[in-house]
C-alpha cells in the first residue's frame, strides 16, 4: 500500500498518482465512495466511442472455422 498527499486545487481536494502507479492510456476516471474509501477506476468506454476505433483488416476471420453448421438449418425444416 502506498500513502499519497492530499492537497486543494482551487475549490477541490487532489493527489498525484505515482507513475508506477498511473492509468496508461486513460483519459476519464470513474470515482466510487464506499465508505470512507474511495475507487478510482477507468471510466468505461461509450458505444459512441467505437466511432474512433480503426476498422478491422480484410482478412479478418478469414480462417476462423464456421461456427454455424449450415446443414444444421436444413436438417430442422424436415
Amino acid at each position: 500500500m502506498r500513502t499519497v498527499s492530499i492537497f486543494k486545487n482551487n475549490s477541490n481536494q487532489a493527489i498525484r498518482i505515482p507513475r508506477d502507479m498511473e492509468f496508461q492510456g486513460v483519459s476519464e476516471l470513474e470515482i466510487i465512495r464506499e465508505g470512507d474509501t474511495l475507487i478510482l477506476r477507468p471510466a468505461r468506454p461509450s458505444w459512441g466511442s467505437l466511432r474512433n476505433t480503426p476498422p478491422a483488416d480484410a482478412d479478418f476471420l478469414l480462417e476462423r472455422e464456421d461456427v454455424i453448421d449450415e446443414n444444421r438449418l436444413l436438417d430442422d425444416l424436415k
